[in-house]
């Protein structure tokens, strides 16, 4: 056996996972090509994860991409923030973000997509998988559209246009036309990137959530020695100060902390018609 394919057979244990007689096969059969006997291992059912998934993708990068008030949001994350800032990763989560642009955010139609190619997006991240030799996934995806509403996007800790750590979409429903209310946009976009708001408004909080908070904060009292008396009174305070540090209504204001986010789209409104429809923040690693 030539140290050539003893590499390749090598190469293709480390990635599947899979025995050296299966690999061997693998990489006879399909004369020498990575990706290719990797497939074949998939489809004989031998090769049904790959190895380098198993370990923990938390770096990467956020990606926008917008057409005509139409956004899209993706994550792609690797193991690594070296690789994050790659150029070829960098290269491949921007293509992608344009395919998760014209799929609108849907995550099944992304990955089966043709990229320039021609091949689909699953197969390029298997080969970018096997050339970098990191677990690089494709996270998660989102889309806000034109429709009614006027869109804008932000990137916090930008490596390039639209490519960052951080990345937010905002929709704003509102009888204004978009310069009128775009320093808003922008402003309200970087003020969700930096305080990371749970929702909107109350209604937007998981019931369990506030009950689950509740309940660690009436227990943070009761261990405290306060009286029982009192308990109740301070807790139902407590937790009115965590929906207002979680509710993008009810936050303080980055710019000027003396008034809410509601304040100041009071201001901007006037006599018109100004509301917040949706919001989306993706943040690298976030719950990994």
């Amino acid at each position: 056996m030539s140290d050539n394919i003893l590499d390749k057979v090598k190469k293709l244990r480390e990635l599947t996972g899979v025995g050296f007689k299966d690999c061997k096969i693998a990489i006879d059969e399909n004369k020498g090509d990575i990706e290719k006997s990797i497939e074949f291992l998939r489809k004989k059912g031998i090769a049904k994860a790959n190895k380098k998934m198993e370990r923990t993708a938390a770096e990467g990068l956020i990606c926008i991409s917008e057409e005509k008030n139409n956004y899209s949001i993706i994550e792609i994350n690797s193991e690594t923030d070296f690789v994050a800032k790659n150029d070829e990763f960098i290269f491949f989560v921007e293509e992608i973000s344009q395919l998760a642009l014209s799929n609108k955010g849907e995550m099944k139609k992304i990955l089966t997509s043709p990229m320039k190619n021609k091949k689909k997006v699953e197969e390029n991240l298997i080969s970018l998988i096997s050339k970098i030799g990191e677990k690089i996934t494709i996270r998660r995806s989102d889309f806000i559209s034109s429709e009614n509403f006027i869109n804008f996007s932000y990137i916090h800790s930008a490596l390039k246009k639209n490519v960052g750590k951080i990345g937010v979409l905002l929709s704003i429903e509102t009888s204004k036309k978009k310069e009128e209310i775009e320093e808003l946009g922008k402003h309200l976009s970087m003020h969700i990137a930096a305080s990371s708001p749970l929702a909107i408004d109350k209604s937007g909080l998981d019931n369990n959530l506030l009950e689950k908070e509740k309940e660690i904060i009436t227990e943070e009292l009761k261990n405290s020695g306060k009286d029982n008396k009192i308990i109740e009174k301070i807790a139902l305070g407590k937790l009115n100060k965590f929906v207002s540090d979680n509710t993008l209504l009810e936050q303080e204001w980055i710019m000027e902390p003396k008034k809410k986010v509601k304040d100041v789209l009071k201001d901007v409104a006037g006599n018109e018609k100004l509301k917040i429809n949706k919001y989306i923040r993706f943040k690298v690693g976030e719950g990994i």
